[in-house]
C-alpha cells in the first residue's frame, strides 16, 4: 500500500518559514515534518511513499536524493579525494517525488499521480500534520466500511477557553477548554481511498476538499474514522513551537506503531 502526501502548497500562514522552503520541509526536532509523517506510516508497515510536490519542490527532491549521504558517516582522504562511506542502517523506504505544478490545486495534484498510485487502495494525507492515529485500524475500518474513501475526523486543538455567561450578571459562570461540542469534528487528513476516487477530480483547478469530497458525500461513499487522540497541524509559528515542545518530550505521533 502507498501513502500519498500533499506537499505542494504555498504555506502562506507560515510565511516566516515558507518564504525559504516548502512547509513540509519545515523542521521539527531537526528533521522535516514530512519525514515525521513518513515515520508514522512506516511504523504501520507502509513504506512506499508518493510525495506530491509543487512550490519549491526542489527542496524535497534534494532532501531525498541526498538522504543516504546525510544519514551516513564517511572517511575522506584529503590527499586523493577518495571517500569511504560507512552508512548507518538504511531506511527501507521507497519515495517517489512528483512535481505536480506550482499552481495546481490538491485534487489536481492527486489526479496527476494516477499512474503512480495504480489500482490499489492507498493512504492520503497532508504534509503538515501529525497524529497518533492508529493507521492499521484506520485501514481496517475503511475496508470494513466498503466505501470509496475514509477521512479521519478529529477535534481541533483548543486554543481558547469557552466561558459560560449569564445575561443577569457580569460574573463568569463557568470556564473550560473548547472541544468538539463547540466546533464539531474537522477533516484531520489521514484518508484511505480507493483508486477510483480520482475519477471525482475534474482537473488541475479542482480542490480535493471541495467538489470531490462533496461528490463522495452525495454518493454516500465517504466514511469518517473518529480519532480522539493526539492530532496537530502546523499552520503557524505557534504550531511549530508546540510541536517542537512535544518532540522534546517524546513525539506522541510516533508512539502508536505496530
Amino acid at each position: 500500500m502507498k501513502a500519498v502526501i500533499f506537499a505542494g502548497g504555498f504555506g502562506t500562514r507560515l510565511s516566516e518559514e515558507t518564504a525559504l522552503r516548502p512547509k513540509p520541509m519545515v523542521e521539527i526536532g531537526g528533521r522535516p515534518i514530512l519525514h515525521h509523517i513518513m515515520e508514522m506510516y512506516a511504523a504501520h508497515g507502509i513504506t512506499d511513499f508518493v510525495v506530491l510536490g509543487g512550490y519549491k519542490v526542489e527542496f524535497i527532491k534534494d532532501y531525498f536524493l541526498n538522504f543516504t549521504r546525510r544519514a551516513g558517516d564517511f572517511t575522506v582522504d584529503l590527499t586523493t579525494g577518495e571517500i569511504l562511506w560507512s552508512h548507518n542502517k538504511p531506511l527501507p523506504w521507497k519515495v517517489t517525488v512528483l512535481d505536480t505544478g506550482v499552481d495546481t490545486m490538491t485534487g489536481g495534484r492527486l489526479k496527476r499521480a494516477r499512474d503512480i498510485i495504480g489500482n490499489e487502495t492507498f493512504c492520503l494525507t497532508y504534509g503538515d500534520g501529525v497524529s497518533d492515529v492508529d493507521i492499521t485500524a484506520l485501514v481496517d475500518f475503511h475496508k470494513a466500511s466498503g466505501v470509496r474513501a475514509t477521512v479521519t475526523a478529529v477535534s481541533p486543538p483548543g486554543r481558547f477557553g469557552v466561558m459560560g455567561l449569564s445575561p443577569e450578571t457580569p460574573i463568569v459562570q463557568s470556564f473550560r477548554e473548547k472541544d468538539s461540542v463547540d466546533v464539531g469534528l474537522i477533516n484531520g487528513g489521514f484518508f484511505v481511498c480507493e483508486p477510483d476516487v480520482i475519477d471525482f477530480v475534474d482537473g488541475d483547478s479542482t480542490v480535493w476538499e471541495q467538489e470531490p469530497m462533496n461528490r463522495l458525500v452525495n454518493a454516500a461513499q465517504l466514511a469518517a474514522y473518529r480519532h480522539t487522540g493526539f492530532w496537530q497541524a502546523m499552520d503557524t509559528i505557534r504550531d511549530r513551537q508546540v510541536l517542537e515542545g512535544l518532540y522534546a518530550k517524546g513525539a506522541p505521533w510516533l508512539k502508536n506503531g505496530k
